[in-house]
């Protein structure tokens, strides 16, 4: 399970050089190796997500970028969502719940230009580094969409009023991993990897003991948390889209934009 416990980030580990590669090691390749326990805590839709895709137009075409293991793409069965994620273990499991997705990124969606009437971007762009890549990553998500059609955006606020709490914007946040449940083809101790091409498995992580005796593999996933109105500003900043909602739900922002 998540935890409260969190890690700011220097802004050495920040500059521009490494932005690639921590994106790499601690977002794309630890969802792949937590992909099934992942999967496992997300099974029901956000209220906000749920009317805004049962309010859709019957036989609507969208997209959901970063669909993870596919919980969205079968709420509205009167219209068409195409899903797609950057780890291959969450898109396998879609494509066995019997979805349409692909493997992809956000900053470089395989789509025509203004080919959807939707387009959902759910916990996605907060996993960018640097405000640069966030604003590209919008781009992306406004290319794909027809002129009249909206994109909904949730990322995680740094006013959040659960258990967890933030000492900087940019943080590592942990993910906690029962070992008996760690994939068996994946060694339990490997390197960091910031190289694409090598194995998700090569991911930095602890193990530690719980009060119950049980093992746990930790990972940390990068994430940017949120404040008031910074959203908002990203998409204004990305330009070609007006906003016609947004607000605060589960501890996340959210935006709902119309492309101009």
């Amino acid at each position: 399970m998540p935890t409260t416990e969190t890690t700011p980030l220097s802004e050495s580990t920040l500059q521009e050089e490494n932005k690639t590669a921590l994106e790499q090691t601690h977002v794309h390749n630890v969802y792949n190796v937590i992909a099934d326990h992942f999967s496992a805590t997300r099974y029901k839709p956000w209220p906000v997500v749920d009317t805004f895709l049962k309010d859709l137009e019957i036989g609507s075409i969208g997209a959901d970028v970063g669909c993870g293991n596919g919980k969205y793409l079968g709420v509205n069965q009167q219209v068409v969502t195409v899903g797609s994620d950057r780890s291959d273990k969450l898109i396998a499991i879609c494509r066995d719940r019997g979805f349409e997705a692909m493997v992809c990124d956000n900053l470089s969606l395989p789509y025509r230009e203004s080919s959807f009437d939707f387009v959902l971007s759910i916990a996605v762009i907060h996993h960018f580094s640097s405000p640069e890549r966030r604003i590209e990553a919008i781009n992306e998500l406004l290319r794909i969409l027809r002129p009249g059609g909206k994109v909904l955006i949730f990322v995680w606020a740094m006013e959040q009023k659960g258990r967890r709490k933030f000492e900087a914007q940019d943080v590592f946040v942990p993910w906690h991993m029962p070992k008996r449940q760690y994939p068996a083809n994946i060694p339990s101790s490997a390197p960091a990897s910031q190289d694409s091409s090598q194995p998700a498995s090569q991911t930095p992580q602890t193990t530690t003991v719980r009060e119950d005796g049980d093992e746990e593999v930790v990972y940390q996933r990068y994430y940017h948390l949120f404040v008031k109105g910074e959203l908002d500003d990203l998409v204004i900043k990305a330009g070609g889209a007006e906003i016609v909602d947004s607000g605060y739900d589960r501890d996340n922002w959210y935006i709902i934009a119309r492309k101009t």
